[in-house]
């Protein structure tokens, strides 16, 4: 299977991370990763993720025309996702579904920790219309801009493990949903210093989009 995850945000090196993440969690399969070049440097509430659209969705036919079995949209606000589906001509996937999509096969009820307070409408508008709303205890923000929440350093990682505790201790969530692209290589750093099982949607897409593509093979 051949794997495409497009950032829609400008930061190479975010997409050089989220690739990572994801052939970690799907060594099997062939990943690459495309970057939106003309997008913002990152996306942080609804006014970034319409300036990324047309450049997003202009590395649609890219990603097939590599061979893409399927694509990813590898930002945590979905962005684009339902126009994607539109275009793509194959399977589209976006990192925040596939957490929600996860939590819930678990049976578990997930708070997604974001950067800022600015995504947090946006997530949540996604969380409703995608049917998760039941499933979720709280959406909150680390007050981490994405470009720092990237570049991971230890008092990154401290703060966003404190607002996962609190999660657990505040909202009764029973796991954690990574609420950004730059937290998939977090993750391992993460797990070590918080006590909910944590769902990083990077790895979630890769598994899930797997498990659709091969269904998909084997039933035609």
């Amino acid at each position: 299977m051949k794997l495409a995850y497009i950032n829609p945000n400008a930061t190479v090196g975010m997409t050089t991370g989220i690739v990572a993440a994801a052939r970690k969690a799907l060594p099997e399969a062939e990943i690459f990763g495309l970057t939106n070049i003309s997008g913002p440097a990152a996306i942080q509430g609804r006014a970034d993720g319409d300036a990324a659209l047309p450049g997003l969705l202009a590395l649609l036919p890219v990603a097939r025309a590599q061979g893409a079995d399927a694509i990813v949209i590898a930002c945590f606000d979905d962005t684009g996702l339902t126009e994607a589906r539109g275009l793509a001509g194959c399977l589209v996937l976006g990192i925040g579904q596939s957490s929600f999509v996860m939590a819930q096969l678990h049976g578990l009820r997930f708070s997604v920790v974001t950067s800022l307070a600015v995504s947090i409408p946006v997530i949540e508008d996604n969380i409703r219309q995608q049917g998760f709303a039941g499933s979720c205890a709280s959406v909150r923000a680390s007050g981490l801009p994405v470009l720092t929440i990237d570049a991971g350093a230890p008092d990154t990682i401290d703060r966003i493990a404190a607002e996962i505790e609190r999660a657990r201790c505040e909202d009764a969530a029973t796991c954690a949903v990574l609420g950004c692209a730059g937290m998939a290589p977090l993750k391992d750093a993460l797990s070590a210093r918080t006590q909910l099982p944590l769902i990083d949607g990077v790895a979630a897409s890769a598994l899930l989009a797997k498990a659709v593509v091969t269904g998909l093979a084997r039933s035609s």
